[in-house]
């Protein structure tokens, strides 16, 4: 087994809360995580239709067959749990003494908000981050078979091919989960609406274009992108408020939490076809930010990443906030570095002023190095960041 970064983290939250929450999209290892990390406590998954009508139907006799607590799998398909476990914690004062595993963020959320709050330390855990595979030892791929590939842990402990694997992934989970939260009358609309996803990733969302494009009202885009959000299939990338003088764009930016599943949506046959095709810088950019973001994540905190665009299309493509200043880093997928690339780092670094941070730049080469006082990292040292 491949050791997450994370588990440090749900161990220090296990001394302070009584409740531990691990959420993140479907086959990111979040059960696993959970059972290695604490192996002494019963494992139960309300997947399983005869227990979930149990803790539905007798929430408080479920929680009395596990004395010592348990692990719960899929809490959010059982939303009157969560007041019963209230009470329990709140009787028993343990720390620890549950942990609740979920792959739906906006249900488990929710209700951990509504009933919980206080009560949870919670880890949001995305697929492998590559610094991971690279503590394991694990040899990485080069660059374009990892962006077709993705980071999804099935496909680097099963001898699975991943066109196949995310076919049947968009099937059993994502298409599911949808029926789940909302009515999908027509799912090849929905089908088509993914792959719209993917051809628009690192770019500025625009869901009426999307809605036309699909055929398909605005408020229907809107609630397939939230069920998206929700099942940790894309997230949106907000702009950074700070202006320096300028008018800014207020618009987010769509993209995948796997390039892996985004390449198998845009028809991305090989790591050969990746390397030609017109959306390998996008999801370049793509794999930086979200490394970023697991980071962020595997520590137990909230993601703090930003892009910044002017009116007049200047732009870096990644600002991470660091207290009252900002670190800009932009992403350029080439494998060769140019001087240009730092054209627009310059100018934002004229614009920040004393806000800013030293600038980094992270490139599809293999060498590291310092340019113009910018310092120039290859994507195998983007932990670095």
């Amino acid at each position: 087994m491949i050791p997450r970064a994370a588990a440090p983290t749900l161990k220090s939250f296990a001394k302070g809360y009584p409740i531990l929450a691990i959420t993140g999209p479907r086959q990111s290892g979040k059960t696993t995580l959970a059972k290695s990390t604490f192996p002494d406590k019963p494992y139960v998954s309300l997947e399983d239709i005869d227990t979930r009508h149990f803790a539905q139907e007798d929430p408080r006799g479920f929680l009395a067959r596990f004395a010592d607590g348990a692990i719960v799998d899929e809490v959010q398909r059982c939303p009157a749990l969560f007041s019963y476990l209230q009470t329990r914690v709140d009787a028993n004062q343990r720390m620890a003494e549950f942990v609740l595993t979920g792959s739906q963020q906006f249900g488990l959320l929710a209700n951990i908000s509504q009933s919980l709050a206080g009560r949870v330390g919670l880890v949001q855990l995305l697929p492998f981050a590559v610094q991971e595979l690279q503590a394991a030892q694990v040899a990485l791929p080069g660059l374009d078979e990892l962006l077709w590939r993705g980071l999804y842990p099935p496909l680097y402990d099963r001898a699975l091919a991943p066109p196949q694997w995310f076919a049947n992934y968009v099937t059993t989970y994502v298409e599911r989960d949808v029926r789940q939260i909302i009515e999908v009358q027509n799912l090849s609309l929905f089908q088509r609406f993914l792959k719209m996803c993917a051809a628009r990733c690192g770019q500025l969302l625009n869901m009426s274009s999307m809605a036309n494009d699909c055929g398909v009202s605005y408020k229907t885009v809107g609630a397939w992108l939230s069920v998206l959000q929700a099942g940790y299939v894309v997230f949106l990338l907000q702009p950074h408020h700070q202006n320096f003088g300028k008018r800014l764009v207020k618009t987010p930016k769509l993209y995948f939490h796997d390039t892996g599943l985004a390449a198998c949506l845009l028809g991305i046959s090989d790591p050969d076809h990746m390397s030609i095709h017109a959306s390998r810088g996008a999801l370049f950019e793509n794999l930086v930010i979200t490394e970023c973001m697991k980071k962020r994540f595997n520590q137990g905190l909230a993601s703090n990443l930003y892009f910044w665009r002017n009116n007049t299309g200047e732009e870096v493509d990644l600002v991470l906030e660091q207290g009252a200043q900002l670190q800009p880093v932009e992403i350029k997928s080439a494998q060769t570095f140019n001087a240009s690339f730092l054209h627009g780092l310059n100018k934002w670094m004229r614009y920040a002023g004393t806000t800013a941070l030293p600038a980094r730049l992270v490139y599809g080469g293999e060498d590291n190095m310092l340019r113009s006082g910018v310092a120039v990292q290859s994507w195998r040292h983007m932990q670095d960041l």
